[in-house]
């Protein structure tokens, strides 16, 4: 028997996990956050980024839910932008 995670559970729960998202998605007309937030807290217990990273992955591989593939989202998270860095004679004397 080999040790770890059992590779076939894990398939099948972001399976699940994606056909829940096409559910609140496509059917419910949820927001996106609003999805993302119940489906880690309410659903299957993982974090929002968990759940973020299996459905990218599950379009980009091109899954669908009884035959209806789910377009790309436009919207994939909040991303920061790196600031400048300034040198020691740009920084202000009180920030």
């Amino acid at each position: 028997m080999s040790r770890g995670r059992d590779k076939h559970l894990i398939d099948e729960r972001d399976r699940k996990l994606f056909e829940r998202y096409y559910y609140w998605t496509e059917v419910k007309r949820l927001r996106f956050d609003d999805t993302i937030r119940k489906l880690s807290s309410e659903e299957f217990f993982i974090s929002e980024g968990r759940v973020m990273q299996i459905i990218r992955r599950m379009i980009r591989d091109g899954a669908t839910v009884g035959g209806a593939s789910i377009p790309a989202a436009g919207f994939s998270g909040f991303r920061t932008s790196r600031k400048a860095r300034l040198s020691d004679a740009e920084r202000p004397l009180f920030p």
